[in-house]
C-alpha cells in the first residue's frame, strides 16, 4: 500500500506528499487537467504546445534546465490527450529548487513573440519530421478520424495539421494559458525523501499565493454510438503493409475496463500470447502484432494491428489476426490463462509503483480522474475480473457496427 497525505490549499491547488525514505531525492511532479481535448478544433496541439513553450522560461526564470542542473536534478513534461504533467526530480536537500520553478511555471511563461514564435517553429518541425515525413507517422490522425467524429480524441496530442500551430497569436496562447494552467486545475505530489509536514509546509509556502483562475469549461462533445463499421484504405511510401483495427470500448473509470485490459493482455501480452503463439511464432503471418488500449480516461479505442511478413496475402493477414480476436467473444477463457494475465497486470502495477517519480506521476494521474486513493485499489479490480467478465466485455466490444478499419498499404507493392 502507497501512504500519502492529502491536502487542498486555498488557491484550490491539490497537494500530495508521499514519503519514501529509501531514496535520497524526491520528485515534484506537478499535473494539469488539461490536454488535447481541451482544445478548440480549430486550434489544436496548443497543451503540446504549452510543453514546449514553459520549458522557454517563466516569468521570473529565462532557462528551467540550468538552475535544475546546478542542484543534480533532472526535469521532463508530458502531453496526453487527457493530461499535461510536469516533473522535476532533485537530491532532497535541493527541493525547494524544484518547487521555485513549478511554482513560477504556474505563475505564467515569458510570453513574447519572439518566444512563441520560437516554440511554434520547433513544434511545427516536431509535426513534419514525426507525422508527416516518417513512416506510419500520420496513423493516428487517420484511425483516430476516422473512429471519432464529435469527440476531442479525434485529433492527436500534436494536433490536426501544423496550421493550426502556425496560426496561432500571442493572445490566443495567453488566453488558453490562463484559463486553463492554474491552480484550481492542477495537482501537486511531491513523492521521495521528505516528511508529510515538511512536504505540506513547503508547497503552501510556495503555491499557496497563486490566485485561482476562471477555469474555461471546454466543449467536450459525446462520442455518438457507432451503428456501422467504417473502413479507409490508404497507399504510403512504407517498407510493410499493415492495419490497424479499433472497437469502440468503455472509460478508464468504468469497472468494465479492467476486463478489456486483461483481454488485451490474453491476445498480445507477451511470447505465450495468444497472438504471438499462434500468427506470429506459429503461422509466421506478421513481422508484429499488437493489441492494446489506447489508455485515454474517457471512451477510448481497443486495437489490433499487425505488420505482415512479405509474401503473405493481405486480406489473409487481416482475416486472420480479426478472427483471433473474435474468438473471445465465443468462449470463455481457461482460469490458467486469466490467471496468468492478472499476475501480470500485478506485477506491471508493481513496477509502475517500484519507484518514486513513477508513485508520483501514478498518484496525480488518479487524482486527476477522480481519486488518489485508487492506486491502492487497482490490484483488487483486476483480482475480481472472472472468465464471465472477460466473455461479456469482449462480446460488448467487439461486435458489428463498432469496427474502424485503416489498411495502411505500401506504394511499393
Amino acid at each position: 500500500m502507497i501512504l500519502f497525505e492529502k491536502t487542498i490549499l486555498a488557491n484550490g491547488l491539490r497537494v500530495i506528499v508521499h514519503t519514501d525514505r529509501s531514496t535520497p531525492f524526491v520528485a515534484v511532479n506537478v499535473c494539469y487537467n488539461v490536454g488535447a481535448k481541451h482544445e478548440d478544433p480549430s486550434r489544436t496541439g496548443f497543451a503540446h504546445l504549452f510543453e514546449h513553450l514553459t520549458f522557454g522560461g517563466s516569468k521570473n526564470v529565462p532557462d528551467f534546465d540550468t538552475p535544475i542542473q546546478n542542484v543534480g536534478g533532472n526535469n521532463n513534461a508530458f502531453t496526453t490527450n487527457d493530461i499535461t504533467n510536469y516533473y522535476i526530480t532533485v537530491p532532497a536537500n535541493n527541493i525547494e529548487t524544484a518547487l521555485w520553478l513549478e511554482s513560477d511555471r504556474m505563475v505564467g511563461p515569458r510570453f513574447t513573440k519572439k518566444g512563441l514564435a520560437v516554440q511554434k517553429n520547433v513544434v511545427i518541425e516536431e509535426f513534419r519530421q514525426r507525422n508527416l515525413n516518417k513512416p506510419y507517422g500520420d496513423t493516428w490522425h487517420l484511425l483516430r478520424d476516422l473512429a471519432y467524429k464529435v469527440h476531442p480524441y479525434r485529433w492527436p496530442t500534436i494536433g490536426m495539421t501544423p496550421e493550426h500551430i502556425e496560426q496561432a497569436t500571442l493572445e490566443e496562447v495567453k488566453d488558453f494559458f490562463f484559463h486553463h494552467y492554474a491552480p484550481n486545475n492542477a495537482v501537486l505530489v511531491i513523492a521521495g525523501n521528505i516528511s508529510t509536514d515538511e512536504g505540506l509546509r513547503l508547497a503552501d509556502k510556495w503555491f499557496n499565493d497563486i490566485p485561482e483562475r476562471e477555469i474555461k469549461k471546454s466543449q467536450i462533445l459525446q462520442e455518438p454510438l457507432q451503428t456501422g463499421d467504417r473502413e479507409l484504405t490508404v497507399y504510403r511510401d512504407v517498407p510493410i503493409d499493415t492495419f490497424y483495427v479499433a472497437w469502440h470500448m468503455c472509460s478508464r473509470l468504468d469497472e468494465d475496463f479492467y476486463a478489456a485490459d486483461l483481454l488485451s493482455d490474453i491476445l498480445s501480452g507477451g511470447n505465450s500470447s495468444r497472438v504471438e503463439e499462434k500468427l506470429v511464432k506459429g503461422q509466421k503471418l506478421f513481422a508484429e502484432a499488437d493489441v492494446f488500449l489506447s489508455g485515454e480516461n474517457e471512451s477510448g479505442l481497443f486495437v489490433a494491428t499487425g505488420k505482415l511478413n512479405d509474401g503473405i496475402d493481405f486480406e489473409y493477414g487481416r482475416k486472420s489476426l480479426t478472427e483471433e480476436v473474435l474468438k473471445t467473444t465465443q468462449a470463455l477463457v481457461s482460469p490458467l490463462e486469466l490467471e496468468k494475465v492478472k499476475n501480470k497486470a500485478e506485477a506491471d502495477q508493481v513496477f509502475n509503483e517500484i519507484g518514486y517519480l513513477e508513485k508520483a506521476m501514478q498518484l496525480a494521474s488518479y487524482e486527476i480522474l477522480g481519486d488518489a486513493r485508487q492506486i491502492n485499489e487497482q490490484a483488487e479490480h483486476y483480482h475480481k475480473v472472472t472468465s464471465e467478465d472477460i466473455l461479456r466485455v469482449a462480446s460488448g466490444i467487439l461486435k458489428s457496427g463498432n469496427c474502424n478499419t485503416l489498411n495502411y498499404l505500401s506504394l511499393k507493392k
